[in-house]
């Protein structure tokens, strides 16, 4: 029953160590701040109001360091991207 225990431990304490380190190292379609405008023109570039994509675009991403790939749609891929909401609870990023 000890070994039990101390199995629960060691196997919590490396879940705890890998998720530091997926947080730490991002996701996929995680990238630098100074990345963000070529990946925010691309977002953009399929949209109609393209000043306000690329605005909206790289303020989502300054505060994720994410961009979704594509010039539509895929933002369930950044869950942080896709968590931001404007003021009357709508998404906020392209």
């Amino acid at each position: 029953m000890v070994s039990f225990s101390i199995f629960r431990c060691v196997f919590l304490a490396f879940l705890i160590i890998v998720s530091f380190f997926q947080v730490s190292m991002g996701g996929k379609y995680s990238c630098k701040p100074e990345e963000c405008p070529s990946r925010c023109a691309y977002r953009c570039s399929a949209a109609s109001a393209k000043e306000r994509c690329l605005d909206t675009c790289n303020d989502c991403c300054l505060k994720c360091l994410e961009v979704p790939p594509g010039t539509w749609g895929h933002k369930d891929l950044t869950p942080c991207y896709n968590s931001l909401k404007t003021k009357k609870g709508q998404p906020k990023c392209p």
